[in-house]
């Protein structure tokens, strides 16, 4: 009968037993020698070329932070990497301007 309903501790479509013990509770526990999950996290090997600017360089190697996350992890980096460069630009607006030169008093 293809109406049957799965047997109770099972979800529809499985085999029980087919899915191996994870006490995690993260889910199925990958078979030994398995292919890599294609949709687990992977680095972008995206190149960060250094500004020369220490606090500005810090916040973008920050960035790599996020190619071992999953995509939902993605925006908390960001968004702290958002927020410290915006730190590092407004303390740039806050640093002192040189004192102005005096103008030349040229009497002959």
């Amino acid at each position: 009968m293809s109406d049957s309903m799965p047997e109770p501790g099972t979800a529809a479509g499985t085999v029980p037993g087919s899915e191996a013990a994870d006490p995690s509770g993260e889910g199925p526990a990958p078979a030994a020698g398995a292919a890599p999950d294609p949709a687990a996290p992977a680095p972008l090997g995206v190149a960060r070329t250094p500004t020369g600017d220490a606090g500005v360089d810090a916040e973008l190697e920050r960035l790599a932070d996020a190619d071992h996350l999953p995509a939902d992890g993605h925006i908390e980096v960001y968004e702290d990497v958002h927020r410290g460069l915006r730190e590092t630009l407004t303390a740039l607006d806050a640093r002192p301007a040189p004192a102005p030169v005096p103008p030349h008093n040229n009497r002959s």
